[in-house]
């Protein structure tokens, strides 16, 4: 008797909810008909599958499977159209990599023959769509690649590529998917049954550990440098109770994750220079650049310790940090055994001392950074003073805060491991808003914001990205920082040339974004509650009231607000 079949398409989406795949973020396409008919074929079967969503742009699916992860650590499917659709995920595939984040991407590719098998060529862009190496477009930015040639190897790759994605170092992984292959059948039995491969986590050995506790309890003074957290809510609060008990500052320079409370006594600046000048152990807690060579290094005698998930970050060509030791585990799997490590010793009389002094100082640095968030009657508002009203708005509640060259951390109350997110290192803009909607949809009664400039704005796509909030009820505030420019550009070439003639312009080239389209208007085309903030009184008005919406789940809400170059 012949086994049951289905259509590899409905196979390989059946599988994806095996691995733990909760929802596949997808934007169709010409070569999306098996996948579209193994969704209504899986469902009229009754087999489970993940949820599936419309996603009306690739960038956004990346965002949102990226922002899905952070609340939960799973990792989710994108599926894209052939080789235009993998173009526009490729920024999310490299924002992904070089944040450890785990992502499943698919897409289909033009099908390879021209006549004579079901599947095969229909419409003039199956010609136009095809490319001699489609995987490269995404390569260098993923862990592994693969293109499924047979039906019958579904369950196996769908296996492999989650338990690639999800090993450590985490990261995206891409499979091509030929459409002749997908509308081909495909063996029913085995695909609910438990993976054949596990992911595998990275743990330190007990002996490095131990060597690490030791130099702490011996240091005069360490440092920790933090920049992509402490893991989870769990190594959150042991590195917390850690460099409290043993006086370690920790300095979350270019951070885009929350490692310890911003008002936590041993929460530094983010200036590392004079830490690193004093300091004779300093600790790298999964960083991809602690530092600015150019501008600071360790002391000659100093004890440098690299600790994460890829501690040489060996996927990056150069980085040349120092690493007299170099400690490869999850991070925060290391935090809580250094932790527990420590206890085996005693803080001397110099650890008390030591904290008193660091705490002091911080407490001066933070009174500044408040200070300088303060209200004042010049026009406009500075984003200090945005993000100290914003953060004054929501200290009762479970709130998460992504940046994305808007609200910085410092005048902000940040308490847990889930408070903040900025963008990542990779530079790839328009992700805020698709990362924030991706966590609102994991943790739907947590207050979500995206915060974020002008042109971070327009490159989230955001008509795109209402029509979504707008169609899953995701009621995330957003917050345009507008100053009708490129602020961060125009920072980074004055920093470069102080004294050149950009600097002395009256318009830095290259820069300027006026005039600045209505983006409340663009909100309103998807209902989105949509306000205009010129000043700190509008602000004020302006942010009870879009939180007040949101919090009644009305849906989305958006302010755009007049900001100073």
């Amino acid at each position: 008797m012949d086994k049951p079949q289905v259509s590899a398409g409905a196979a390989l989406l059946a599988r994806l909810k095996t691995v733990g795949v909760d929802y596949i973020f997808a934007n169709s396409g010409t070569d999306f008909p098996p996948i579209i008919e193994g969704l209504a074929e899986a469902t009229a079967k009754d087999m489970a599958l993940p949820h599936a969503l419309t996603i009306p742009h690739e960038h956004a699916a990346m965002g949102m499977a990226h922002g899905y992860y952070l609340a939960t650590g799973r990792a989710q499917a994108v599926i894209a159209h052939t080789d235009v659709g993998l173009a526009n995920c490729a920024i999310g595939a490299l924002n992904a990599h070089v944040e450890n984040v785990p992502i499943l991407l698919f897409s289909g590719r033009t099908p390879t023959v021209e006549q004579g098998r079901f599947g095969a060529r229909t419409v003039p862009i199956g010609w136009g769509q095809e490319m001699r190496d489609q995987s490269s477009l995404v390569r260098e930015a993923s862990k592994w690649d693969y293109e499924l040639r047979f039906p019958e190897q579904v369950p196996d790759v769908v296996d492999r590529a989650h338990a690639i994605a999800s090993s450590t170092p985490k990261g995206p992984v891409y499979v091509s998917l030929p459409r002749e292959v997908l509308c081909e059948a495909c063996p029913s039995e085995g695909l609910d049954l438990p993976p054949r491969m596990r992911a595998h986590g990275a743990h330190a050995s007990p002996d490095e550990i131990a060597e690490l506790a030791r130099l702490i309890a011996q240091a005069e003074f360490p440092v920790i440098f933090a920049q992509h957290g402490a893991g989870d809510a769990q190594g959150f609060a042991a590195l917390d109770r850690m460099v409290r008990d043993w006086a370690i500052p920790v300095c979350q320079y270019w951070a885009n994750r929350l490692a310890l409370a911003t008002d936590h006594p041993m929460a530094c600046p983010a200036d590392g220079g004079p830490l690193l000048a004093r300091a004779d152990l300093v600790i790298c807690l999964d960083v991809l650049a602690p530092w600015m060579p150019a501008a600071h290094e360790p002391r000659a005698d100093a004890t440098v310790v690299q600790i994460g998930p890829n501690p040489l970050s060996q996927r990056t060509p150069i980085r040349n940090f120092r690493a007299d030791m170099a400690i490869s585990s999850d991070t925060a799997a290391a935090i809580l055994a250094l932790d527990q490590a420590l206890r085996a010793y005693t803080a001397g009389p110099g650890v008390a001392a030591r904290f008193d002094e660091i705490a002091a100082k911080n407490a001066t640095a933070r009174n500044a950074a408040l200070a300088a968030s303060v209200p004042d009657d010049a026009p406009g508002m500075t984003k200090l003073q945005i993000a100290r009203m914003v953060s004054d708005a929501l200290q009762d509640d479970d709130a998460t805060i992504f940046s994305e060259l808007g609200c910085p951390m410092a005048p902000m109350h940040l308490t847990h491991a889930q408070a903040w997110f900025q963008e990542p290192h990779a530079g790839g803009l328009g992700w805020s808003l698709p990362a924030a909607m991706g966590l609102q949809l994991a943790a739907p009664d947590r207050l979500v914001l995206a915060t974020m400039g002008d042109g971070t704005y327009m490159f989230a796509n955001p008509v795109a990205c209402h029509q979504i909030a707008e169609a899953l009820n995701l009621p995330i505030l957003i917050l345009v920082l507008n100053n009708n420019e490129w602020g961060a550009v125009r920072q980074s070439v004055v920093g470069l040339y102080p004294d050149g003639y950009a600097a002395k312009a009256n318009q830095v080239p290259l820069t300027g974004l006026a005039p600045s389209p209505d983006f409340t208007l663009v909100a309103q085309a998807s209902r989105a509650l949509a306000l205009r903030a010129g000043d700190h009184t509008e602000f004020a008005q302006a942010l009870n009231k879009a939180l007040d919406h949101i919090r009644a789940r009305k849906g989305a809400a958006l302010i755009d607000i007049k900001t100073r170059p």
